[in-house]
């Protein structure tokens, strides 16, 4: 609706003059409550926020976008919220009355530490906005000046997004590699194209040397797979995320999270968490003990999990997004055959965030701390840096 209609909607519902005839001042006010009506119906399409815990319209979108992930889901939302005390918001341009024709998720994160933004989603690799192919994000993201956010953050999967850059700000923020492996080949032809001696030996190997294999979503599992990541993010020198966050996760969650641990003679020596939604499954987190690397623990639970995948029909294991820098762990996702692309980070007004020093910081300082300090640490600092 044009704003000088608004205006003019507003002016005669303040200025009305004494009409010439009943019939005449019934159409009058007939016209100025239409006129108000658009107005205000005009203002509220440019965003439309509400809740996608409580409303059963979002489950609803994501059930029937093939685009939606697990980050999208209510569950996932329900432990950001928990974990860190983020708020999780969806932006539309449907009326309340009505399905959801289109859906972006935010989570509002308030800190002193690190400023008050909009990130879709925080700890999250990657949340596709669920709008129409070439549909302008600025109605659902351009927040950052009207609603004073430090900045607002999209992490797209399909390439750039529809933005008017030059009137949302919204600039290349961090770019990672994502991998993904395609399932649609035979479990035989996947195995042929891992790297023989990084991959397809250990896995051998770990067959030959009695590694067992157990999964679950259980408390036992689950302290498990935490004892080794303290160790690996120790080794890393960064803090842990906290306990609470793979609590809520597997609480939440349900039978969308698998906690799988290779054991060695009773000691955990690897675990990974995966997500399985829709047709797809999804590498998340994964630790280990570097004493027992060379019976190749973390390849037979990655092997496990492609082939439990296999056996459902998915059609994509996602293995997750790395930095470029990290040399390392790009090259250990390639050689499970995964394709590799381009994930970039949107935001507007971009600059540099509190949270590199903070990785700085904990990299420096923590390297040394007992693992009941890291632990605490990991309490403290996550919900900043989502």
């Amino acid at each position: 609706m044009d704003r000088a209609v608004c205006r003019l909607g507003e002016r005669q519902a303040r200025h009305r003059t004494q009409p010439r005839g009943a019939a005449f001042g019934r159409r009058i006010l007939k016209l100025e409550r239409l006129l108000l009506a658009q107005c205000a119906a005009s203002q509220v399409t440019r965003k439309r926020p509400f809740d996608p815990i409580a409303d059963p319209r979002w489950g609803q979108l994501i059930s029937r976008d093939s685009r939606a992930t697990l980050f999208h889901s209510p569950g996932w939302l329900l432990a950001l919220r928990q974990t860190y005390g983020y708020e999780p918001v969806v932006l539309t341009t449907s009326p309340p009355s009505q399905s959801l024709a289109n859906g972006v998720v935010f989570c509002r994160i308030k800190s002193f530490f690190t400023g008050s933004r909009l990130v879709s989603l925080p700890f999250s690799d990657h949340c596709e906005p669920l709008v129409e192919v070439g549909e302008d994000l600025g109605e659902f993201a351009n927040l950052a000046a009207s609603d004073q956010w430090r900045y607002v953050e999209l992490r797209p999967v399909q390439g750039t997004p529809s933005i008017k850059r030059d009137q949302s700000g919204f600039r290349e923020a961090e770019i990672f590699w994502l991998h993904g492996l395609d399932l649609s080949p035979s479990a035989e032809e996947l195995f042929h194209h891992f790297h023989t001696d990084c991959v397809r030996r250990k896995i051998q190997r770990a067959e030959r040397e009695g590694v067992v294999y157990e999964e679950g979503n259980n408390p036992t599992l689950l302290e498990d797979f935490y004892r080794l990541l303290l160790r690996t993010r120790r080794r890393h020198r960064l803090p842990p995320q906290p306990k609470a966050w793979f609590r809520n996760l597997a609480k939440f969650l349900g039978d969308h999270i698998k906690i799988r641990v290779a054991f060695k003679g009773g000691q955990p020596i690897a675990s990974i968490l995966t997500f399985s939604y829709k047709n797809r499954l999804m590498y998340k987190y994964g630790c280990s003990d570097e004493r027992y690397h060379r019976f190749g623990g973390m390849q037979l639970l990655l092997w496990r999990a492609i082939q439990e995948a296999k056996e459902k029909n998915y059609s994509e294991f996602d293995l997750g997004r790395c930095e470029l820098e990290n040399s390392g762990l790009r090259i250990f996702k390639d050689r499970w055959g995964a394709h590799r692309s381009k994930l970039t980070y949107w935001r507007s007004q971009t600059g540099k965030s509190a949270v590199d020093s903070g990785h700085d910081f904990a990299r420096k300082f923590l390297r040394l701390c007992p693992p009941s300090l890291l632990e605490a640490a990991g309490r403290s600092l996550y919900r900043h840096i989502g």
